[in-house]
């Protein structure tokens, strides 16, 4: 969205008042009389359903680091953490270290509330193509945790006992394996779109192998204006519409049931062969006692092999206003270093960011982990195009076409609008 000049005056205004509260000093740690400092440590990974190995993380940098003590505050993700931190950030009160992605990263660095990290070690190591989602201005911001799938899961034991072995590669085989499981009296898949985030994910995972695999340099084409939604995406948008054309999915019922909540509950129950959602379920999908599989959406023709759709997930940012900022950056590397990011990555399911970054491997993400290992992975453009805003648009015309309030040619023409605005 363009800003209107009273807007940008009042945005000015802000950063101006936040740069001079950072002057002041501020965060919210100190030293103790023995030289121990205290470093706060905000995120919205670490507790809750999501502790990926956090605590024990976090336990080992203090063993390490004996002067450094860590005070952990976890925050639930969402609105929740933003306005917190955005009051706090405003208010010259926020952590020492704060978890951000490449949204909040972009926001947040614009107004002078993140440390330029771009002369750390680490950052030499960033992936390239993982280097852009944590840079703004030429300067690094954050450091990257992980690249981290968002695929389908499979149920193997209901897909068993519909006669199918393997979860399907393409679209064709995946069709009739839902036709199976649907015969075999088993609801054939979950796709809950309240939010209107899997309908739109979905979308974005089809186009990683429809798309992107004819044309790696659909982003930058779209950004030159060298190409558009229609007729680019006009297949991953039928996709959607075929599930529900073939009996395999009522939208108007799954846009009553939560993404988040009920979604992840009602799979973990057995209730569907199949469910989309992100690699971050795994570890709480394995609680369930089934054998379980996570990966890359089968969108692609008969005998080719999908691409996966990685999300440039969690990072590591320094407070600029940090009174800790030697702890705090010693937090950060210590976190970059292989060894101690894969406990990470091995709770999230996630990949290394890093060139030559330990991946870790289960059985459960064999699919999606192979697809990223042989190149066939896409990621996320969260930082241009398909920012929070065109992202949550997306989903709600996608929404609207699945209920037929829009036609595809109307639906792809908003979603370009969407990802269009500045």
């Amino acid at each position: 969205m363009k800003r209107s000049g009273r807007s940008l005056a009042v945005a000015t205004t802000v950063a101006a008042l936040a740069m001079s509260l950072a002057a002041c000093g501020g965060g919210s740690s100190g030293a103790s009389g023995d030289g121990t400092v205290t470093l706060h440590v905000e995120a919205w990974k670490g507790g809750g359903a999501e502790p990926a190995n956090v605590a024990e993380i976090n336990k080992a940098f203090e063993k390490t680091h004996p002067k450094i003590k860590v005070d952990f505050e976890y925050i639930t993700a969402g609105d929740t953490y933003t306005q917190k931190l955005q009051t706090e950030l405003l208010g010259g009160k926020a952590g020492d270290v704060i978890m951000a992605d490449t949204d909040k990263m972009g926001k947040w660095g614009a107004s002078g509330y993140l440390a330029d990290l771009s002369k750390e070690a680490w950052a030499s190591r960033i992936a390239p193509d993982a280097k852009q989602f944590t840079q703004a201005d030429g300067k690094t911001l954050a450091m990257p945790m992980e690249l981290i799938g968002i695929g389908m899961y499979a149920n193997m034991d209901l897909l068993k006992k519909a006669g199918i072995t393997e979860v399907p590669a393409d679209w064709p085989t995946f069709l009739k394996d839902l036709a199976k499981v649907k015969k075999a009296g088993i609801n054939p898949i979950a796709l809950p779109d309240k939010s209107g985030w899997t309908g739109e994910s979905v979308f974005q995972a089809s186009g990683s192998t429809l798309v992107y695999q004819k044309n790696k340099q659909w982003d930058a084409d779209f950004l030159g204006g060298k190409t558009g939604f229609d007729p680019d995406w006009k297949a991953p948008l039928q996709q959607l519409k075929t599930l529900e054309d073939k009996g395999y999915v009522n939208w108007k019922n799954e846009l009553g049931v939560d993404d988040w909540s009920q979604g992840p509950q009602d799979f973990s129950a057995g209730k569907s062969a199949f469910w989309y959602q992100g690699a971050w379920q795994v570890s709480n999908v394995k609680k369930a006692g089934f054998p379980v599989s996570f990966a890359p959406w089968p969108g692609g023709a008969a005998g080719t092999k999908p691409n996966g759709m990685v999300f440039s997930g969690t990072m590591w940012a320094v407070n600029s206003q940090s009174q800790q900022a030697d702890a705090a950056r010693e937090y950060v590397k210590f976190w970059s270093q292989s060894e101690n990011l894969a406990k990470y990555l091995e709770a999230e399911h996630a990949e290394s960011p890093f060139t030559g970054g330990t991946t870790p491997e289960s059985p459960e993400t064999t699919a999606f982990t192979t697809a990223f290992k042989e190149g066939r992975y896409r990621i996320m453009p969260s930082n241009t195009w398909y920012g929070s805003a065109a992202e949550t648009a997306t989903g709600s015309k996608i929404q609207a076409y699945l209920l037929g309030k829009a036609s595809a040619a109307q639906t792809l023409k908003d979603i370009q609008a969407g990802a269009s605005a500045k």
